[in-house]
């Protein structure tokens, strides 16, 4: 077993050497503690270290500034001590000047003594006297030099005047009869110039006070320096106004539309207090006003300077919204301070007047481009259901440009209209509904250039240039006279009534301050008067259109032909068996009412609209026939073989043409005079023929029954013509775009057409509207 042990031992030598975990742990851990210790002490050295030095140098940095102040009032102390030492200089100097005076004087009656007792008694009493005086005012000039060394305004002021009251004559310009009064003056008058510089280096300081400089200026008043006082009152203020300018304008950017009415209450209320001071300081001396009314001027026109080059792009809405608040917060300003006494107002708007026209100007033309673009987007452009749906029921029977055209004349309108003041209204309002006017025509213009073309005789090439849309059918083409009409009918009115609203309040209130010039004022129903121009326009060309392609064919034969007025020509007249009208104007009652039956679903709820244009429509008619010369050439060439029974089918057909319009019920006094003037003239035409009217013609009222009696015959389809004879092939209505039904016009003989056709009563033309005939 001890071998085994030993062994053992031999094989494991150093077992017993080892040194336990936990030991090993405990000296380590002990010796981390220690050098974590060590560090956090030196870290705390190390901290106390950055405060000392921190402190000392904040200590090193305050005592740095107490020295810098020391030394600026040592500055100061030494400014006053080189004033004192001037001022004693010169007390020194007079003083000398008086010694030299009193030892001459002492001399001379030394002299005289013993010449005169009497004289000598006399004239020492006399000198004893002046020599009172002398010290009396050497000690008053003396004060005055301390007082003015120290700077106490207040008191040298009070010392000077109460010195003038007790001697009136130092105030008289006059020399006195002996020197010594003379002289005092003289010192007197220094010691005053002194005074005065030293106010008015009061007034000029950068940082002077309010109530400093009204004590200064009443300084100079009692020195009887009225003048100069106002001047440098006027001074001081332009000062102040000028750095309150400085600090402002670089903040312009930050508030494009506002900067301007900022602008304006820094310089008027300046003008405003500066008048406030100059009348409560110097009373109502006109020198002063007219003084202050000059230097207002100078400001305001300074001012209108400042808008112009810090306003934004003048062709852009905030443009327009800065100059109408500029001109409505200057406005307002001057209306103020005319109770001052200052009439700032007329030039004021001399100045604005041509900064808002440009911008006005630049606005329309800006609108006019955006409203005749009609390919631009209109995303971003709402408009509210109250102007969105009335363009809206045009919609389905449209394209949609045209819609889209539409709201966006009236949201640009409406922009322009929201950023107008109720001043710049009032000043500028007639002028702004000029331009809308204007804008309107233009959009009529490109309206027109929808419609199908006119033939080439009519030179309107400018009619003819590329358009996003045409207007090809009957639906749409009366959507884009529906369109046009509600415009100008319902929205237009509706977005200009504020301008409207403010004309018509200023001119009940009958305010002098409140006036526009008499060129910017505008009558409601002149400027109604120039929309209905532009609608007129539109419509004319609508019609002269419609009737040239009815009248035409495609080849450019005439189907409205003087032949079928001669005698044996043709087979367009029955008169054995049942007399009506001719083809042609069976076929224009059949297009008047089909283009009633499309016009009573595309422009629902405006019958007016409807009467009138079909109205115009058939009058254009007989306008054609009236003035076609080529018509008229052919009846009145001495070879024609007339007879009675053309000249009774013409009649007839004036007859029947008046009988449409007193049937659908819409305004036929123009039709009936034209009508009147074509049956004369052909009657004149016959008559030279040798055909006796009395005898070859019935009477009036047969023409008027018959025409009557075709009307109801071709509605209830009996016309005891064939159909096929309306759709001869020079009677063809359905030519390029010019219907949207496939039948020909007799096919509409119906009691629904009829009613469509007729569908507004007489009683609804006395009202005025748009839409109105000229004539009528």
């Amino acid at each position: 077993m001890r071998m085994e042990s030993s062994e053992e031992e031999d094989d494991f030598p150093c077992i017993e050497s080892v040194t336990p975990q936990s030991k090993i742990d405990s000296i380590y851990q002990s010796k981390t503690e220690k050098g974590i210790r060590k560090i956090c002490f030196e870290l705390l050295d190390l901290k106390d270290a950055v405060e000392n030095l921190c402190g000392n140098t904040r200590t090193k940095c305050l005592a740095f500034l107490r020295l810098s102040e020391e030394v600026v009032e040592t500055e100061h102390e030494l400014n006053e001590l080189r004033r004192h030492i001037s001022a004693q200089g010169i007390l020194v100097q007079d003083l000398m000047n008086g010694v030299c005076r009193e030892l001459d004087e002492w001399n001379r009656t030394s002299d005289d003594a013993q010449e005169a007792n009497e004289s000598s008694r006399s004239s020492d009493y006399g000198d004893t006297f002046m020599n009172d005086m002398e010290d009396e005012n050497m000690l008053f000039l003396e004060n005055i030099d301390v007082l003015l060394a120290e700077h106490k305004i207040e008191e040298v002021i009070e010392a000077i005047d109460a010195k003038e009251r007790s001697h009136p004559e130092l105030k008289s310009s006059g020399d006195t009869s002996s020197a010594e009064p003379s002289s005092f003056k003289s010192a007197l008058s220094k010691r005053k110039k002194m005074l005065e510089n030293q106010l008015v280096e009061i007034t000029e300081r950068p940082s002077i006070g309010i109530v400093e400089l009204k004590k200064a200026l009443s300084g100079l008043l009692k020195l009887g320096k009225g003048s100069l006082a106002h001047q440098l009152l006027v001074n001081s203020y332009r000062s102040r106004l000028r750095k309150s300018i400085e600090a402002f304008l670089p903040l312009c950017p930050c508030y494009p539309e506002t900067y301007s009415a900022t602008l304006s209450n820094l310089v008027f209320s300046t003008i405003s207090l500066t008048t406030k001071e100059s009348g409560a300081m110097f009373g109502d001396n006109p020198v002063y006003s007219n003084r202050i009314i000059q230097w207002a001027e100078r400001e305001i026109e300074y001012f209108v300077r400042l808008v112009k080059e810090h306003a934004p792009p003048s062709d852009g809405a905030p443009a327009l919204h800065a100059a109408s608040v500029c001109v409505q917060a200057s406005l307002n300003h001057c209306n103020a301070l005319e109770k001052q006494g200052l009439k700032l107002s007329k030039l004021l708007l001399v100045l604005l007047h041509p900064y808002m026209e440009e911008v006005l100007e630049l606005n329309y033309i800006r609108a006019r481009k955006a409203v005749l673009d009609f390919a631009s987007s209109d995303e971003g452009k709402p408009l509210s259901p109250r102007f969105a749906s009335p363009l809206s029921t045009f919609a389905t029977t449209s394209d949609t440009l045209l819609v889209e055209s539409g709201m966006r004349f009236i949201y640009i309108v409406k922009e322009i209209v929201e950023k107008l003041t109720q001043l710049v209204i009032l000043h500028f309002g007639a002028n702004i509904l000029t331009r809308i006017s204007h804008l309107f025509d233009k959009y009529v213009d490109s309206l027109i250039k929808a419609l199908p073309g006119l033939s080439e005789d009519d030179n309107l090439t400018e009619l003819k240039e590329p358009v996003p849309f045409r207007a090809e059918t009957d639906s749409q083409q009366l959507a884009l006279l529906g369109t046009a009409f509600t415009i100008a009918e319902e929205l237009l009115p509706m977005v200009v009534s504020r301008i409207w609203n403010v004309l018509n309040e200023n001119k009940e209130v009958g305010s002098e301050n409140m006036m526009p010039a008499a060129n910017n004022t505008v009558e409601l129903k002149d400027w109604r008067r120039q929309l209905q121009h532009s609608l007129d326009k539109l419509r004319d060309n609508f019609c002269r259109q419609y009737v040239v392609n009815f009248i035409y064919s495609r080849d450019g034969d005439a189907r409205l032909d003087a032949q079928i007025y001669l005698s044996g020509v043709g087979q367009d007249t029955i008169w054995d068996t049942d007399p009506l009208p001719s083809l042609p104007f069976q076929a224009l009652f059949g297009k008047l009412q089909q283009l009633a039956t499309v016009a009573g679903d595309v422009l629902l709820g405006r019958e007016k609209i409807q009467k009138v244009l079909l109205a115009r429509l058939t009058e254009t008619v007989v306008m054609w026939l009236s003035d076609e010369q080529e018509f008229w050439s052919v009846l009145e060439d001495e070879s024609a073989p007339l007879q009675p029974l053309g000249l009774q089918q013409l009649i007839l057909d004036m007859h029947f043409t008046v009988e449409i319009a007193r049937f659908a019920g819409y305004p036929s006094r123009h039709v009936h005079q034209i009508s009147s003037d074509i049956i004369a003239r052909a009657v004149r035409t016959f008559s030279a023929r040798g055909i006796d009217p009395q005898s070859a013609l019935p009477e009036d009222e047969w023409f008027t029954e018959t025409a009557k009696g075709a009307i109801n015959k071709l509605l209830l389809g009996g016309s005891g013509s064939d159909t096929s004879e309306i759709d001869d092939e020079h009677i063809i209505m359905h030519d390029e775009g010019m219907s949207d039904s496939d039948g020909s016009p007799s096919s509409l003989s119906s009691a629904d057409s009829s009613e469509s056709f007729a569908s507004a009563e007489m009683g609804d033309l006395d009202s005025p509207v748009y839409l109105s005939d000229p004539e009528s």
